[in-house]
């Protein structure tokens, strides 16, 4: 089933992607295209989530120990 939706979509992005850059190309080249570009594009996002991810996650780290300092200067500390 998993295959299946991956070539419906694949020849759907193949399809919206070939018109965007302007090339006539036969169906199964427009598979080809759409279902190798899903992967390419999967990986891809999978990488920049992940990299994102740790970013967001330091950040966070940082501005929730800086609320901690200030917290503990605040209330705690006097």
């Amino acid at each position: 089933m998993q295959v299946l939706l991956l070539i419906i979509i694949g020849a759907a992005a193949g399809f919206v992607a070939t018109r965007i850059m302007g090339r006539e190309t036969d169906i199964l080249t427009t598979i080809a295209i759409g279902v190798i570009g899903a992967l390419f594009g999967g990986l891809l996002l999978r990488v920049i989530v992940a990299v994102g991810s740790f970013a967001f996650g330091f950040i966070g780290a940082v501005v929730g120990a800086v609320f901690l300092i200030w917290f503990w200067d605040t209330y705690i500390r006097k």
